[in-house]
């Protein structure tokens, strides 16, 4: 019997999902667990592994299409067997998109219905809101290039109509003596619209300071040879260890493990740790949960876990909400950053910018001076939430947790 491939439901409040890649094509062996298709939501981007085996016999929607959650996107079985009971409404309803495949351009959030034309037979492709407003302003639509998936008119191409503000035509990509244009994904909207929100909406202020990390540098050392010498397993990193300073700074400091709420500041009991992860698809920032009850070791499995889980794609969306953390830390030690202002995740009140390891010159002691490796945090706080003073003082904190770090 045939198995239907279904488009997973990403979140209560998600509705639609939109198909940006398929991995297989109609005809294509399937094993278990291989890559279907990519897709993406309002929140993040997503893989499909295959739950079954056998051909793939049928895909109802082609890349760039919109499509309700919880119904069927294709159909895997065995050569011969009939797939038009598995299609969308029946073998009389939808129909299989035939269009060229469109690299998809994100419609306005606000766009997403469960009834949305991704899949329309019409030759006008227009949301039903679209319609409505252009109806009611007596615009002919027919004229509008829409912006949204497919060519799909969404709200935002009638409101510019209306405005006089001519759409420009959607391509996947224009070529040209001096420059190239590509459309800006779901996810990256997603990304610039909540950093956009972040700096016009809260009042953002970062402090600067660098640590000593002989003692972290010292115990990353002895890890290392103990997993030479096969006596431990755990790969303990210097990001690991910076964020569990973090943690132990915000059990002192809990007006900086707080969501800043407009008329309340919801401080949290627990630690809810959010990690700026990047990720072919764009920067996440998924939330290990009560991670202050964990162990060092328990905590580096976990931040790996969850940044592995982003790149591959199936990340739960309920961790990856802004809500879901108490606090963010983002390192860019890696790409050699030696200083950057962070931008924090509202609601939450604060995010530490963890930055490159560089020698400076120090006083050693009896008058003897000579240079040491530090490293640069950044914390970045929202001023209405936290004042100067308890920010410096829990950022001090942070300093002084990662200086005298044991392991």
């Amino acid at each position: 019997m045939a198995t239907p491939v279904i488009m997973p439901k990403q979140g209560q409040s998600v509705e639609t999902c939109i198909i940006t890649k398929w991995y297989r094509n109609k005809g294509d062996k399937v094993a278990m667990n291989d890559l279907l298709f990519s897709y993406e939501t309002d929140k993040a981007a997503f893989e499909l592994e295959s739950q079954a085996e056998g051909i793939l016999l049928d895909i109802f929607f082609d890349e760039g299409a919109e499509v309700p959650v919880l119904v069927n996107v294709a159909v895997i079985g065995q050569p011969g067997e009939e797939t038009s009971s598995y299609m969308p409404g029946g073998a009389e309803g939808i129909k299989p998109v035939s269009a060229p495949a469109v690299k998809k351009e994100s419609p306005d959030v606000n766009e997403v219905s469960a009834k949305s034309s991704a899949v329309s037979d019409s030759k006008i492709r227009i949301s039903p809101r679209a319609r409505k407003l252009a109806d009611e302003k007596g615009l002919n639509y027919s004229d509008i290039t829409g912006t949204g998936p497919n060519g799909r008119i969404v709200m935002t191409d009638v409101e510019n109509a209306i405005a006089g503000v001519v759409s420009v035509k959607k391509t996947t990509a224009r070529s040209g003596n001096e420059f190239s244009e590509q459309p800006v994904t779901n996810v990256r909207r997603i990304i610039a619209k909540a950093m956009h929100s972040s700096l016009q909406n809260s009042a953002q202020l970062t402090h600067h300071m660098s640590a000593d990390v002989r003692r972290l540098l010292e115990a990353r050392k002895k890890i290392k040879e103990r997993i030479a010498a096969g006596r431990e397993k755990n790969d303990i990193t210097i990001n690991d260890m910076v964020c569990w300073c973090v943690i132990r700074a915000l059990e002192k400091s809990p007006e900086a493990n707080s969501h800043f709420l407009g008329e309340t500041i919801k401080t949290f009991h627990r630690v809810h740790l959010g990690i700026a992860v990047d990720t072919p698809r764009g920067l996440m920032v998924p939330t290990v949960k009560n991670a202050d009850t964990m162990d060092i070791k328990t905590l580096s499995k976990e931040l790996k876990s969850v940044a592995e889980a982003c790149r591959k794609g199936n990340i739960d969306p309920e961790l990856i909400k802004s809500t879901a953390a108490s606090f963010t830390v983002s390192n860019l030690g890696n790409y050699g950053v030696e200083m950057f202002t962070p931008v924090i995740n509202l609601p939450q009140a604060g995010i530490l910018g963890v930055c490159t390891i560089i020698s400076r010159p120090a006083d050693l002691g009896n008058n003897v001076f000579g240079f040491i490796p530090v490293i640069g945090i950044s914390l970045t706080y929202d001023h209405r939430a936290i004042d100067g003073g308890p920010a410096t003082l829990f950022l001090k904190e942070i300093k002084n947790q990662i200086e005298n770090f044991s392991y």
